[in-house]
């Protein structure tokens, strides 16, 4: 199946064209073709082993693959890293990171692409990097090492220094997997203003059902690296779709004009404490 989008211009922000991907003999990505314009969010999902971060770590030229892959028109395989960096930032699940490094100079890091050789940065740069820290409410965290922050703390800085870069492209993978309900819905609300000026296309993978259906403008399912369905949060988030794909039963409901997915409870009712069930039975 197709993941493409009506054509709103002829250089799409990402144009995948039957891209298959396999390490040892086993399939990542099998024929995958999706089309995303400039300023729209993305919302890939699937079961564990499905091929989302695989596809994503395709779409930003690190990984071989056979198809074609264009970012901004321009085949990726064609792009040195740098070129690759000034288009499109990755933020993976568990990045590598610095130790003793001060938070404000890993953000900085984001820059790199746009110094020029044995450059520094400059006042530009920095205030880019403070505005990015800002926006993921970091910028209290400036002077601390990046080793001494929390999991959600690393997972906000780690996407600053994505935003830092000013890449138009974002492909994240799993962006609020360490954080708490509050900082989840602040992150989201950040990418999707960016989204929303037409500074930023973005492409997330996402556990989380109802905050992929929320945030995305279309929504991938991946099943064993192939497309298995493609398009607004009514088609895909559907209760036969989540069955077959991923074995789980859920409810899916609507509220506010956005879909719900809960879990559905599987098991066995438990009575109450004093209920006839619960009473030992006595003979006649």
């Amino acid at each position: 199946m197709n993941a493409t989008a009506p054509a709103s211009s002829d250089r799409p922000a990402i144009s995948v064209d039957s891209v298959s991907a396999s390490i040892d003999g086993a399939t990542l990505l099998d024929n995958v073709c999706l089309r995303v314009e400039g300023g729209e969010w993305i919302s890939v999902i699937g079961p564990n082993g499905a091929g989302k971060s695989t596809l994503l770590r395709a779409i930003a030229g690190l990984l071989p693959v056979t198809g074609t892959i264009a970012l901004s028109g321009t085949n990726v395989a064609n792009l040195n890293g740098r070129a690759r960096a000034r288009l499109v930032a990755w933020v993976p699940q568990t990045p590598t990171l610095p130790t003793g490094l001060r938070v404000l100079d890993y953000v900085l890091l984001g820059r790199t692409p746009h110094l020029g050789l044995l450059a520094t940065e400059n006042a530009h740069d920095l205030e880019v990097a403070h505005a990015a820290l800002a926006e993921l409410d970091l910028e209290h965290f400036a002077e601390r090492a990046i080793d001494s922050l929390s999991g959600g703390e690393l997972q906000r800085t780690v996407i600053a220094r994505a935003l830092a870069q000013e890449a138009p492209i974002l492909l994240l993978d799993e962006p609020t997997s360490a954080l708490d309900l509050g900082h989840q819905q602040d992150v989201l609300d950040v990418l999707d203003q960016l989204r929303r000026t037409g500074d930023r296309t973005i492409v997330t993978t996402m556990h989380d059902l109802t905050l992929a259906g929320q945030y995305g403008d279309r929504i991938v399912m991946l099943a064993d690296g192939a497309i298995a369905a493609a398009g607004s949060a009514t088609d895909v988030l559907t209760e036969d779709n989540l069955r077959r794909h991923y074995g789980a039963d859920v409810d899916v409901f609507e509220r506010n004009g956005r879909l719900v997915v809960i879990p559905t409870d599987r098991r066995s009712p438990t009575p109450p404490p004093n209920s006839d069930q619960n009473r030992p039975s006595t003979p006649d």
